[in-house]
């Protein structure tokens, strides 16, 4: 006898169905109905009585919620996600935390790939402590890998395993949780900063040599962008009429964090190198070398970071693009730029408090003046 609630049987059909509530007949119609699947489990389409009973209750939550909305989802196609069987595979369970979060996917991605590669793509819940040890000689074998880059990786995957855990309903200790790194911290080395004379040395070679990769130099010299977030330029971003540069994520670079976001001033050597820049493309990105249909490739294998610290590690004895950033802070920093400014200018975390947060921040005029203080090119002696 079927018992089960709001669905009935049809031609060896299982149909979800809801008598809609008089109130709500003009947004939902009279009644939800849809086929959820075949009683006969000889049938492509069967579903266990145990599988329905489970959608339906999940489903008509769904839909009674809704009706209070005014909203009319597509509710045969929440019946299938709510039907498909949840894998739990790692790769899988990485895909699905993927979707629910807007981080970027790569360091998530490598972090799989490396444990993939010791242990195999199994269920999550096989995974054990061995499995994390052999990730760790993996990683710490790995040439020019440091401490701090496995500690990175080791946090991607234990948010991975606490995420599966959860919605799978697994009930045991996350494996990557309370890991220790062998010499953890010992081979993190201060990183240099440029001198006045390197840099204005530099920018000369840079906008006279007509290579756009050279012209990163100035740029992220005079504002202390991240590397990535000038190569994702679009030119849409550079407003030269009010030389002002605008830092926002788009459909192929994502920001490192939400204070990332910001509008800076181009002075100096900055506003020259975009200038030809922006001379140069007749597109929609600043550097479209380095954008390609899945991202912006900016800090990885043989992309614009490679190509720019190639020529900046052979011309200044090892100093890289991110030192410039380094630079810029202690150049502001010695021009004695208030802490806030100097973390809005480099869209750092702020340390300054909960105070620091209200309020809308310095406009682009202070930002300018304070970013014209420490510029190259004005004369000031920053060291």
């Amino acid at each position: 006898m079927h018992t089960l609630t709001n669905t009935v049987i049809r031609n060896g059909s299982y149909y979800y169905n809801l008598r809609v509530p008089k109130n709500y007949v003009a947004t939902h119609g009279q009644a939800i109905r849809f086929k959820l699947g075949d009683v006969n489990e000889s049938r492509v389409n069967y579903i266990a009585p145990e599988d329905v009973e489970i959608v339906v209750k999940k489903l008509t939550r769904l839909i009674v919620s809704s009706f209070n909305t005014g909203s009319c989802s597509d509710y045969r196609a929440a019946a299938k996600g709510l039907l498909r069987p949840k894998t739990s595979r790692l790769s899988d369970m990485m895909q699905e935390y993927l979707s629910l979060k807007d981080i970027s996917d790569r360091p998530v991605r490598l972090a799989v790939d490396a444990l993939v590669a010791v242990a195999g793509d199994l269920d999550v819940a096989d995974y054990g402590r061995d499995d994390v040890r052999a990730f760790l000689r993996y990683m710490m074998d790995q040439r020019g890998v440091k401490t701090a880059t496995v500690r990175r990786r080791v946090c991607s995957l234990s948010a991975i395993f606490n995420y599966s855990y959860v919605e799978l309903d697994i009930e045991r200790r996350n494996p990557f949780t309370r890991v220790i790194i062998p010499k953890e911290g010992a081979d993190v080395s201060k990183r240099g900063t440029f001198t006045k004379e390197q840099l204005i040395k530099g920018y000369q070679i840079a906008l006279s040599s007509g290579s756009t990769v050279k012209l990163l130099m100035p740029i992220l010299g005079e504002t202390g962008c991240r590397l990535a977030e000038v190569v994702g330029l679009r030119t849409e971003d550079v407003d030269l009429e009010n030389e002002v540069l605008h830092i926002r994520p788009n459909n192929r670079r994502r920001l490192k964090t939400n204070g990332s976001e910001r509008s800076l001033p181009l002075v100096g050597h900055a506003l020259d190198a975009v200038v030809l820049l922006m001379s140069k493309t007749d597109g929609d990105w600043l550097f479209p070398q380095y954008i390609k249909e899945d991202g912006c490739y900016a800090t990885y294998a043989t992309y614009a970071s490679n190509a720019l610290n190639k020529w900046l590690k052979k011309q200044y004895h090892g100093l890289t693009a991110h030192s410039l950033r380094h630079t810029m802070r202690d150049r502001l920093r010695a021009c004695e730029i208030p802490l806030e400014a100097i973390d809005q200018i480099g869209g750092w975390s702020t340390v300054g408090g909960i105070g620091t947060k209200y309020g809308k921040g310095y406009s682009i005029e202070h930002l300018r003046y304070f970013m014209f203080k420490a510029a190259i090119n004005n004369g000031s002696d920053f060291l």
